[in-house]
């Protein structure tokens, strides 16, 4: 059993102006976006040049930002957005759902494409293998803000989080670091680095981080203030994938059923 290495989510300080950690990983997932991407720019197939990634990104970004705050409240928070309108600006302070982010970030591809004349499924394609690497680094970010934290359990590696008392429970946040960040990373920049067919790359994406955020959910608590929904194990995050999942696999299916659709 293992006790939390309690971490000041307060990277640097400077009088009155602090930068916590977790919005530090933020930059590091849009930097890593930014270098991938420009690197995969080069590739013959690529939808994009060099160039245009840095406006990519930065649309990406908008959308993660805003998405992924407005989702988290409506999703999960509801009420205390109505109390507090404000707490949409606060991003250090956590309360990101990535279900928000990705909606964000699927209106900046679609309102990129749209503006460049990129046909927004290949766009898609070619942004979906830069994200993971941003979603590790967010639940990093989780993990020193000490929260979102999993259930009981007795694994070595489980850790005591004191604020929560001396109950072991399971790193939740590092094993979605591992799996949403570092394995979907390694899966999708393999499988995308030769043509796919149009969609496939997306719908590997979709299906992918479905079932991964789906598994870890079993570990993870659900958020206090909503419990779990049915049978005493099945939780927001579980009903928000199962659209995801669906989705990837159908678009996996017809990309691969449409000979004509490839790259």
């Amino acid at each position: 059993m293992l006790t939390y290495p309690a971490i000041d989510p307060v990277a640097i300080q400077i009088g009155p102006a602090a930068i916590h950690w977790y919005g530090l990983m933020y930059v590091v997932g849009f930097l890593a976006a930014w270098l991938l991407g420009r690197w995969r720019a080069g590739r013959p197939w690529s939808p994009v040049t060099p160039a245009q990634v840095d406006d990519l990104v930065f649309y990406g970004a908008v959308g993660v930002i805003v998405g992924g705050k407005l989702g988290y409240h409506l999703f999960y928070n509801l009420p205390g957005l109505m109390a507090d309108p404000l707490a949409l600006l606060r991003i250090w302070e956590g309360g990101m759902s990535f279900h928000g982010g990705f909606i964000g970030v699927v209106v900046a591809v679609i309102l990129y494409a749209r503006r460049h004349r990129i046909d927004a499924f290949r766009l898609g394609d070619f942004v979906a293998p830069l994200t993971p690497i941003g979603l590790g680094a967010g639940r990093l970010g989780n993990f020193i803000n000490g929260e979102l934290w999993g259930r009981p359990s007795d694994v070595p590696w489980a850790m005591v989080y004191p604020p929560l008392g001396d109950v072991a429970r399971h790193p939740s946040q590092l094993y979605q670091m591992a799996l949403e960040g570092i394995a979907l990373f390694v899966l999708l920049w393999w499988f995308s680095a030769k043509p796919r067919p149009r969609m496939a790359v997306t719908g590997l994406f979709l299906a992918g981080y479905g079932v991964l955020r789906g598994f870890v959910e079993f570990f993870r608590m659900p958020d206090a203030h909503i419990g779990y929904l049915a049978f005493g194990w099945l939780t927001m995050g579980h009903l928000l994938t199962l659209p995801m999942i669906a989705a990837g696999a159908g678009m996996l299916w017809w990309g691969y059923r449409n000979s004509d659709s490839r790259r």
